[in-house]
């Protein structure tokens, strides 16, 4: 009988897969699992469907043994896998991409909404009974029909957030990736720019890229100099493409108005700074939290477990594994 760690609780639909499949399915907390945890409950693992949160190393895979077959990403990104090992030792990496696309497209909007409308500090000016009347300049914000937002990543995710702010908010799309897409560009009317002349030529800044050797700091003190004072910063990809100190230094010396953040360098550690912070809008890694998307997101990862245990090409391999 084939064994399936499972690293944390997820929904039960992923779970009841497997279990129908009469596999024994060990699960972790609801918590985060503690690396010693992580290294217990892999021990005899034919397949390990791990969270974001557990680091899946070469100490993981060694730990569950040569039987090993699968590792199932519950997540789009898959920067807890160490990869590399993982293909040495002939063990497929899988995860669980175009799932997640609306929930975390309508996030991003919804983050860019609330700080440029400045949603968090008029709630908090209400409750803390600071409302005793209508004003002129009270808690202004910013316009964002006929702006120009520029998309850092313009995959799944980063394309349709262009889509949809063009066309309900008549926004000008700029657009950044490691190539260009001329049919995208052709059917969203994005023009593509180098980063540097992005950030310089955007009133918000999204960014929507998988985390990599190349994107850790991708947005550093240096180029957070050359945004505009009015612009935005939007980051619903993963913590480590912004440089966290630096976006705090930037935000105190007024360098731009303000940034929405779901993710976090340090997570789930933020910057001090960040929290006291009223122009800075903070989210606890909910862009794909809608129960539809977490559920799909189980049975997508079950059924590339399933796959490999019974012999058969998994429905989402990374792009590495192809």
């Amino acid at each position: 009988m084939p064994k399936v760690f499972i690293t944390r609780q997820i929904p039960d639909v992923g779970i009841n897969l497997l279990k129908e499949k009469g596999y024994e399915v060990i699960v972790g907390p609801e918590g985060p699992t503690t690396p010693e945890e992580v290294l217990t409950g892999a021990k005899g693992a034919d397949a390990i469907v791990a969270v974001l949160t557990e680091k899946i190393d070469k100490a993981v895979m060694d730990a569950a043994g040569p039987q090993l077959k699968v590792i199932a990403n519950y997540a789009v990104g898959y920067n807890n896998v160490d990869v590399p090992a993982a293909k040495e030792k002939n063990i497929m990496v899988t995860n669980t991409p175009g799932v997640l696309t609306n929930a975390v497209v309508e996030h991003t909007i919804a983050l860019i909404l609330a700080v440029a409308d400045r949603i968090p500090e008029a709630d908090k000016y209400c409750r803390d009974g600071k409302f005793i009347a209508w004003g002129p300049k009270l808690l202004l914000g910013a316009d964002i029909t006929g702006k120009t937002i520029g998309i850092v990543g313009f995959g799944r995710i980063g394309s349709e957030i262009g889509r949809k702010m063009k066309s309900a908010f008549d926004m000008k799309l700029l657009y950044n990736d490691v190539k260009r897409n001329e049919e995208l560009e052709k059917s969203t009317e994005a023009i593509y720019l180098e980063l540097n002349d992005l950030l310089s030529q955007s009133d918000f800044v999204s960014l929507n890229v998988a985390l990599t050797p190349e994107t850790t700091h991708l947005i550093n003190a240096g180029n957070l100099r050359l945004m505009k004072l009015t612009a935005y910063l939007i980051n619903t990809s993963r913590g480590p493409v912004i440089d966290e100190k630096s976006l705090v230094a930037a935000l105190q010396a007024k360098q731009i108005a303000g940034a929405a953040l779901d993710v976090y360098e340090k997570e789930p550690q933020i910057e001090p700074e960040l929290l006291q912070m009223d122009n800075v809008v903070l989210a606890p890694h909910i862009a794909s939290a809608t129960e539809w998307t977490r559920n799909k997101m189980a049975e997508m990862a079950a059924q590339n477990a399933i796959a490999i245990l019974e012999g058969q090409t998994p429905p989402n391999p990374i792009p590495e594994m192809i």
